[in-house]
C-alpha cells in the first residue's frame, strides 16, 4: 500500500533531479528536447511526497513508445497516458515511489503548466506554504489513499495553476 507521507523539504532533492534526468538523457538521447524538474520537490523550502517529478519535453510520443524497454531497464514502469491524453507516464518504484516522468510532445500545454505551477510557487511562498500546510493535511487523511489525497488538494492546484498560468503570461508579455 502505497504511503502518501508528506516530508519537509530535502536540499537533496535537486541533485537527485539532476542526476535522474542525466540517466533519461543517456537511456533516450536525441527524443528528449528538454527535462525540468517540476512538481513539488522542485520548490525550494516547500514540504513534499519524497518522490522527484521529472517533465519530458519530446520529439515524438511513437519514439518514445519504442523505448519501453530501456525506460523498464532503469526501474520506471511504462503507463501510457494514464488519465492525460498526450501524455507518457513513468513511476518509477512500485509502493515505495521515488520519480515520476510525465512525458509531452514539445509544445503540449500541459508543459507550460506544469512550469507555470513550479515558478509560481517557487515566487510566492506564502502560496507554497498554504499549499504544504494542505498536502500536510491530506497525507494524513488519506495516508494510504492515492486518489484521496490527490482529489483533497484539487481545489487549491486547480486554481492555482490558473493563476500561475496568468502570472507566467504577463511576466512573457513584460520581457
Amino acid at each position: 500500500m502505497r504511503d502518501m507521507s508528506v516530508v519537509d523539504y530535502d536540499p537533496g532533492w535537486l541533485k537527485a533531479a539532476e542526476t535522474e534526468i542525466a540517466l533519461l538523457r543517456a537511456v533516450l538521447g536525441d527524443r528528449i528536447v528538454r527535462a525540468h524538474h517540476i512538481g513539488s520537490t522542485a520548490v525550494p523550502g516547500l514540504a513534499a511526497k519524497p518522490v522527484i517529478d521529472i517533465c519530458l519535453e519530446v520529439r515524438g510520443l511513437e519514439r518514445l513508445d519504442d523505448c519501453d524497454d530501456a525506460m523498464r531497464a532503469i526501474g520506471y514502469e511504462p503507463r501510457g497516458e494514464f488519465g492525460i491524453p498526450g501524455r507518457r507516464y513513468y513511476p518509477k518504484g512500485d509502493e515505495v515511489r521515488t520519480h515520476h516522468v510525465h512525458a509531452y510532445i514539445d509544445g503540449d500545454p500541459h508543459i507550460e503548466a506544469h512550469l507555470a505551477f513550479r515558478d509560481y510557487l517557487r515566487a510566492h511562498p506564502d502560496i507554497a506554504a498554504d499549499y504544504a500546510q494542505i498536502k500536510r493535511e491530506g497525507a494524513k487523511e488519506y495516508r494510504h489513499d492515492p486518489d484521496g489525497y490527490c482529489a483533497f488538494k484539487d481545489r487549491f492546484v486547480t486554481k492555482t495553476v490558473a493563476d500561475a498560468l496568468a502570472w507566467a503570461r504577463r511576466r512573457a508579455g513584460e520581457s
